[in-house]
């Protein structure tokens, strides 16, 4: 992970919790966590609080840890989502295996166990790869046969990762090793993980994007059993690429573009530690960016791993104009720390699905914009239509609530900053702050409880035009978690945040001048 040089992966994948965590109490007192203890599977509440962190909406691991999301596939009609998890989080062993959650409309998931266990094999625990369906029966196994490149670690360290194979029968529900041999050695380098791999239909052959320190590699292979290096895609700057991904997308225009990806760590230059990308061309075998530096798909502190995937109709159909996205909601810096662990004897959420779309800038250049599911209409279980609020200074709204979108549209004539104030304490002390402030919007998690004790990453920024007089605003709020995006999704800001249960209150706020929060409606959602 970017900012561990020297420190082993498997390592942070231990998840020793002990001594970090932080309980938060609905009382709104701060204590230091009692050692984490064994819990239950899916425990829902600390016998001794009656408070629950488990997000109210978005996909959490039902126990102990998990983190980086693996790429869905879908099958039989429904989304097929692996992640990384650890049943022994909270005896501190080490290793990550695949589980499996299934679902239909990206929202509401249901578990269905680990798919492919860890340490069956003298290779250990499985890292980040991907999964594809294999229709056409390349490498042997069956028609339709499901087929996982993972990385795995034989020594726990970033200097022997190499990639093997592991195939399924039955759907994708439990996979069988295919030996014990790497299908890609590793060359003699740190840093050889997280395969992408993709069908080049055009070219009658698999493509695999690997993560190589500062470098993506390119791969070719016709039976998904043996790989040829053929090229590689190089950006310093950003730390260690990791979670790589390469996709085609057409934009409303009808523009085709590629778009090359990884999980980055940009904070040393100011910028994310989230998704960059790059769009350009892709001719089977090299990536040819439209710029040398990086869009990035989140502008907050807490979308990371994120992986993107084929938006399908009831039919199967693949649109090409479209794909879906999910993310870790947390960052390696403070991986430990959260509530959920004492509360609900879990750690690990996951963004929102969101619904991507490639877009032509006003300089006519691409860039991604980010939606949530539509799926979210469906588990709307109430409304608050707030219509449209003048405000002059600050308006505390006459609700409360802990888990909800708001959206609006804010308009002014003269204006220095205006937003929201989201989970407010009773007293005003406690907020979290979204919207914009001269010529940014922001996300500021810096008076609310969260993990970032360095008070380094409190505030995150997207470029913003105060001449245009109005602004979109559309934020998600859960338990433990804040993402907002920006006009119709062209910028979206996620950070991990922990404000106390009885923080409740909604306020909107202006600097400098009044605005008028149009269309500011409130849903709440029922899983």
């Amino acid at each position: 992970m970017p900012g561990t040089s020297g420190i082993s992966r498997r390592s942070l994948f231990a998840g020793s919790a002990a001594g970090t965590a932080v309980a938060l109490l609905p009382t709104g007192t701060a204590t230091a966590a009692p050692k984490p203890r064994p819990k239950a599977e899916g425990a829902a509440k600390s016998a001794v609080t009656g408070a629950s962190y488990r997000a109210a909406y978005h996909f959490t691991v039902p126990d102990h840890w998990k983190n980086d999301p693996q790429r869905p596939v879908w099958i039989d009609g429904e989304y097929r989502y692996y992640y990384l998890y650890n049943a022994d989080y909270f005896t501190g062993v080490v290793g990550t295996a695949w589980r499996l959650a299934t679902t239909t409309d990206l929202v509401s998931f249901t578990d269905r166990g680990v798919a492919v266990p860890k340490d069956t094999t003298p290779n250990g625990d499985l890292w980040s790869g991907s999964a594809v369906v294999d229709t056409g029966n390349t490498a042997g196994f069956g028609a339709g046969a499901v087929v996982v490149i993972v990385t795995m670690s034989p020594g726990g360290g970033t200097d022997d990762q190499e990639q093997f194979l592991y195939y399924s029968t039955d759907g994708g529900l439990t996979f069988t090793n295919y030996g014990t041999a790497p299908v890609l050695p590793n060359p003699g380098v740190a840093d050889f993980r997280d395969p992408k791999v993709i069908r080049d239909e055009d070219r009658g052959r698999w493509v695999m994007a690997l993560a190589e320190n500062d470098k993506i590699g390119f791969y070719h292979s016709d039976n998904l059993k043996s790989w040829t290096y053929v090229g590689g895609f190089v950006h310093d700057g950003i730390g260690v690429l990791e979670c790589p991904d390469l996709f085609r997308i057409t934009a409303g225009d009808g523009t085709v573009k590629w778009v090359l990806g990884a999980s980055a760590n940009g904070k040393g230059s100011g910028l994310p530690n989230t998704y960059a990308y790059w769009t350009g061309s892709f001719d089977g075998s090299a990536f040819t960016a439209d710029a040398s530096d990086p869009q990035w798909l989140d502008h907050g502190w807490d979308w990371y791993g994120a992986v993107t995937f084929e938006k399908r109709n009831a039919s199967g159909a693949v649109d090409a104009a479209a794909r879906y996205a999910i993310g870790w909601v947390n960052n390696w810096d403070y991986a430990n720390t959260t509530p959920t662990i004492d509360c609900d004897g879990f750690n690990g959420t996951d963004s929102i699905v969101r619904e991507i779309t490639l877009e032509k800038a006003s300089d006519n250049t691409y860039y991604l914009a980010s939606q949530p599911v539509a799926g979210l209409d469906s588990h709307v279980s109430r409304t608050v239509n707030l219509g449209d609020v003048t405000v002059d200074g600050t308006k505390v709204l006459d609700y409360t609530g802990i888990s909800y979108e708001v959206t609006t549209e804010l308009t002014w004539s003269q204006l220095t900053g205006a937003g929201l104030q989201l989970r407010r304490s009773p007293d005003g002390g406690r907020h979290i702050d979204a919207g914009i402030y001269a010529d940014y919007a922001f996300l500021n998690r810096r008076n609310t409880v969260n993990a970032d004790t360095s008070g380094k990453w409190q505030e995150s920024h997207t470029p913003f035009d105060p001449s245009a007089g109005t602004v979109k605003l559309r934020i998600l709020v859960d338990r433990t978690s804040v993402e907002m995006f920006v006009d119709d999704g062209r910028y979206v800001h996620t950070s991990q945040v922990f404000p106390y249960l009885l923080d409740t209150r909604l306020a909107l706020f202006t600097i400098g001048g009044s605005a008028v929060f149009r269309n500011t409606v409130i849903r709440e959602f029922s899983m």
